[in-house]
């Protein structure tokens, strides 16, 4: 089911206001891909993106086109693992935060 656009803006204002929730954001976004739900991911990431840096600066960063990373993190979009791991690279930057994976058994 797709998101209303007045949803949409409550995630973007508290985002820009609550550094946490930005974490959780990302945090989340991580663990859909590693779990398996691209979609999911994609779209939280997406979310993400939107309600902090943009896609303009975040293709300053990667030096990928800003159309592309939309293309990439759209609901048709497949991002390959390098263009995927660029963009978490500059995201945890812009951030202020880290990835670490650990085992869980």
């Amino acid at each position: 089911m797709p998101l209303t656009h007045d949803f949409k803006e409550t995630i973007q204002a508290r985002a820009r206001t609550d550094q946490k929730f930005r974490q959780a954001l990302l945090c989340e976004a991580v663990e859909s891909y590693l779990n398996g739900d691209l979609e999911t991911g994609k779209a939280v990431l997406r979310d993400y993106v939107n309600a902090t840096v943009g896609f303009q600066a975040l293709e300053e960063q990667t030096g990928i086109p800003a159309k592309s990373l939309m293309r990439m993190l759209g609901p048709k979009g497949s991002p390959t693992a390098a263009n995927l791991s660029d963009i978490l690279t500059a995201l945890q930057k812009t951030e202020g935060v880290h990835f670490e994976l650990s085992l869980r058994r």
